[in-house]
Order: C-alpha cells, then structure tokens, then sequence
C-alpha cells in the first residue's frame, strides 16, 4: 500500500533535517517520526527539482507542492489508444468470457495499446463510476430474479362498485436486466407459478437459475444454508430445466436485480398508471404490458443502450429453449391406500393396484387430471371428478381373486352383520348391491359393524331398522341416526327392537 503524501511542513523539515543538520534519512525518520521510505522520497524529489537547503524565501507550500508533485494535467497525456469499456461490459456478460481474453484481442486491435494490468485498472476505474447495482457481474442465461411489487393496484367492478387489490409479480434477468411484468388476484401458489410460466414465455427461453424472495408460495422454510423450496414450485423448475436459489434471509443484495426491478417497475410502470381507473384485471395486465414494452426498449442513461438491445445481443442465445408443452399447474397430495384399493382425493374414491393396499402414495392433482405415485413412479390415471359420487375405479387394479385377503370379503360382513340383527345384515347388504363391485362397500359395511365398539348393539340394529325405512344407504347416514338418538323409537325400554314388515332380513337381497 502507498505511503501516505507528506505535507510540505513535514518536507520543509525533512530538507533541513537532511542538509542544515546532516543527519541520515533514518535519523530523520525517527526525529520527526515519518518513515524511512518517505524520508526517501522527498529527498529524492526535491533533488530531481533541484531543491536544497535553505528554501528560497518566496517559495509557498502550493508553489513546493506543484513542483515536488507535478499534477496529472501536467504530465505528458498518454495517448494510447484508450478500450471501449462499454464493450467490455456487454462481453463479460456472456458465459466464460474473461478479462484477459478481450484484452488480447484489445492488443491484437491496437498492438500499442494498454498493457493488461493498466487495461484492467482503466476498465475498474469506469466501472466504479457507474451505478452500483453494475458491479454484480451476472452471465447471460444464468439467473433471473423474481419477487412482487410493494406497490399493488385497484380494480374496481364495474357492476357492484367493489374494488379488488391486484398483485404486481416481476421478472427481471440477470446479464440484460430484461424485465416482465403482470397483475394478478393474489400471490397464492398458483398465482406465483402461473407467473413464472408466462415469465418463461415472455423470455422466449428458460433460465439455469431462479432467485426468488422467501414467499411461503415457493419456500417453505427460509434457513441460511438449506432452504426448502415448495415441492409443486421445484416440479414447475424442474420442467424448464431450472432449479431455486432463494435468497438468503435479510441478505437484499442476494436480490439487488429484483428490488432495482421491482424499482424500476414501480417507477415507470405504476406511476404512470396511478389515475388510471382499471374494471378487470386484463385491461389492467393490457396497461402494464404496454408500458413494459417501452421499459424495455429505453435507454438506459448509464450504458447508452436498452435492455431489449442487450438481450437480443447477449442473452437471448444463452437462454435454454422452453420445453415443447408448458408447466401446467399441480397440486401434490399424500395419501394412504385404503383395504378397498382406493385413495380418497376431495371426497371422492380413485383406485390404484390393489398391490398397494395400505402403502402411502403421492397425488398429483391438475384441473383435469389426477396422478398416483408410488415412489416417485406413477401407477394409477384418472380423470379428476368433483365431489361424491361412484367411485372411479379402473377394472385392471382390481384383484383376479380375493385368497390373500381372504378375511375381508362378503360373506364375513354379512355373517358379522347377522350377529348384530337382521337389520344391520339388511343394510349391509343393502350398500354392497348398490355398488358396482362389492369391495367398493366394504368401507362403509366395517364402519357400520365396528358402530357396536360406540354404542349399545340393539341401538346400531335400531338404526339400521331405521336407516332402511327411511331408504338410507350410507355409514354417514347411520351415524347421524344414532347421533340425533332418531333410532330410540325403534328400541322399547326393555331393549327390544320392534319388528314390523318394513325388516326383511339379509335374504331377501339374494
């Protein structure tokens, strides 16, 4: 590191130290408690000046300190031929580009010009001269951050008068600063990846890395060295070859591109828009998306061209191509297989291979689809099916035969409802003929024997007695009976269950 400048006090001192008293420049040094090297240094300049003791009289320190340190503007301009630091910028954003590669083909261009340590120093000097957010030096194709807006806007319905907040999500890529823009309801998990898919369109390309903000919709838990990325947002990732590196927490400069984005958008975007008054989020996603059109072609002051110009240049071929289908949106569920080979996904029965009788699977859930995985291999398709109703049952994941679970099948129900009464047998049978296959009954025929564990026997008869008289066809249906204590009519106070025409017994289903 440089010593520090003497003042001309201290070299005053120094040239009488030197030449009225005769002492070394390590004398000196010790005397008036300057460095050797510095003691040095302004001998020797003072004798280049041709400067001894004493001084002459009217020689000011600003006259001495002109000729010990001659001024930049006094020296011989260097008129090398200067780099285009501009240039160099641009070229560093592209995958392994190096400094020292450009200052050879600098060399090759002018073989007279800066050497490469000078070339480096001219080139840094430029840089901090610039906007800070410059100095992250980001390669084309390799980050884009995303984050929402502080900022949100209205939208007003124009039949009921009610306004509604819109969220504003940004997209900003790395090396371009290329951003993209859009509106929607909330910043919910399908909000936020529908976001990043029309993000990934918008860029025409996809990107090896994404840095997201620590939104519960992408990360679950935000931790310093091992985040947990949402496992629906990491599929979405995974589908555009890209993987999440959230940021880490209270670490802005992880982020510096998305908060100047955010900014920029902010500024440019939705200040324009303040007076606007917006009645559906497409005429308010119309505005934005015009405006971003001009965000992205303007001149950006600092660099003297635009983004777009940049990311035509430079990181539009460095992007990945976009997978021929794009990401559609999926839900994942755990589930655990029931006895009856199937899964209960919204209320409503899907199968699977009867192989997996009790293992634990994983749903993925689509507007129209639903998958079942068994370590990590799907095993089961269906369409997806709102609500109750039959069972969806594909014929192949039903057994060929019933010999393993040979203690589970119609003839135990309905000997194990007989004992309870010929009303509970009634109803047993009863729910296992109105379903297409009986083993989609067994669930409800358990459920119904197992009520004598909670309530008095001739109270589940009681209720069976009733659930038939009323056409009931259902546990839930049972259980509510005996809950609202509706199946006390049918017992007398000695426990009797009162018979009459309506029971006819588990034979009359044969």
């Amino acid at each position: 590191m440089p010593n520090q400048r003497l003042l001309m006090r201290q070299i005053r001192e120094v040239l009488r130290h030197k030449y009225a008293l005769g002492l070394s420049e390590r004398e000196i040094g010790r005397a008036l408690g300057i460095s050797k090297s510095g003691v040095g240094d302004a001998i020797r300049r003072a004798r280049s000046c041709e400067l001894t003791w004493p001084l002459p009289d009217d020689l000011t320190d600003h006259a001495l300190e002109r000729r010990l340190f001659p001024s930049v503007e006094a020296a011989a301009p260097d008129r090398r031929p200067k780099p285009d630091c501009l240039l160099i910028y641009k070229e560093l954003r592209r995958r392994d580009m190096t400094l020292a590669l450009l200052w050879e083909e600098y060399k090759a261009r002018a073989p007279d010009g800066l050497g490469y340590s000078r070339y480096c120093d001219h080139y840094r000097d430029w840089l901090r001269r610039q906007k800070p957010t410059m100095r992250q030096a980001h390669v084309a194709g390799d980050k884009m951050f995303v984050d929402y807006a502080g900022r949100t806007v209205d939208v007003v319905n124009s039949l009921t008068g009610e306004v509604r907040t819109a969220q504003v999500f940004v997209a900003v890529l790395g090396a371009s600063s290329y951003t993209y823009a859009e509106a929607g309801w909330s910043q919910s998990l399908p909000e936020w990846i529908g976001a990043h898919v029309r993000a990934f369109a918008f860029m025409s390309g996809s990107v090896r890395l994404v840095v997201p903000d620590n939104l519960k919709s992408g990360i679950i838990k935000a931790c310093f060295f091992e985040p947990e990325v949402q496992q629906t947002y990491s599929n979405m990732l995974e589908h555009y070859q890209a993987a999440a590196v959230p940021a880490r927490p209270y670490k802005p400069r992880d982020k510096a591109k998305a908060e100047v984005g955010v900014q920029v958008v902010q500024r440019y975007i939705l200040a324009r828009l303040r007076n606007q008054t917006f009645f559906t989020l497409e005429q308010l996603n119309a505005a934005i998306w015009s405006l971003l059109e001009d965000l992205n072609n303007r001149v950006m002051r600092h660099l003297g061209f635009s983004r777009r110009q940049l990311f035509e240049e430079v990181e539009r071929p460095a992007l990945r191509a976009l997978p021929v289908i794009p990401y559609v949106y999926a839900e994942w569920k755990r589930c655990r297989v029931g006895i009856d080979y199937h899964v209960e996904i919204e209320k409503h029965l899907y199968s699977v291979p009867h192989t997996l009788l009790r293992q634990e699977v994983h749903a993925r859930l689509t507007a129209s689809t639903v998958e079942i995985f068994y370590r990590n291999k799907r095993v089961a398709a269906h369409v997806r099916t709102p609500g109750r109703g039959r069972p969806t049952t594909v014929p192949d994941h039903m057994p060929s035969n019933h010999q393993r679970f040979a203690d589970w099948n119609v003839e135990r129900f309905q000997r194990d409802a007989a004992a309870i009464g010929p009303a509970t047998a009634a109803m047993v049978a009863t729910i296992m003929a109105a379903k297409p296959h009986p083993e989609q009954g067994f669930r409800a025929a358990i459920g119904i024997i197992n009520l004598v564990k909670r309530y008095d026997r001739n109270r589940v008869e009681a209720a069976c007695h009733r659930g038939i008289d009323i056409g009931a066809r259902s546990y839930t249906a049972i259980v509510s009976i005996l809950k609202g204590n509706l199946d006390r009519a049918y017992v007398t106070p000695e426990g009797t269950v009162i018979h009459h025409e309506n029971v006819r017994g588990s034979g009359y289903f044969h």
